[in-house]
């Protein structure tokens, strides 16, 4: 449950981040920030939905997801549904690019990183 609630926090964190940059922060830096934000909450979303999962396999479901969306987007559903609610606008887009799919990756890795790094059991000492 600790777990759970850390990745809450975390994910409203990252929340009121990518809503600041999409509010503030100009086009050239907000685009791919905000890419890079939606990603970090996709990857919080796993351990709050699965708070066991290792770095690894949530990093690799996070950047699954993010791509499975920015593909979809190939299919003029997402931008349909875009066009009537901004909940599915925020969430699902509505353009392809090709630059949101270098970003996602840029977005989760670092975070996959970092919890390797801070994990309780400490880097490298996992079977030890």
């Amino acid at each position: 449950m600790r777990r759970r609630l850390t990745a809450l926090g975390v994910a409203g964190l990252v929340l009121v981040a990518g809503l600041l940059v999409r509010v503030y922060a100009p086009d050239l830096i907000a685009q791919p920030a905000g890419t890079m934000l939606y990603a970090a909450l996709v990857y919080v979303g796993v351990f709050v939905l699965r708070p066991g999962t290792s770095p690894v396999p949530a990093g690799l479901v996070a950047v699954g997801f993010c791509w499975l969306v920015e593909f979809a987007q190939l299919t003029g559903l997402p931008a349909d549904l875009s066009e009537r609610s901004l909940v599915a606008r925020l969430v699902l887009g509505s353009e392809f690019d090709w630059a949101d799919v270098a970003w996602y990756p840029v977005g989760v890795v670092p975070l996959v990183v970092a919890c390797l790094i801070l994990r309780p059991e400490g880097p490298g000492l996992r079977g030890a």
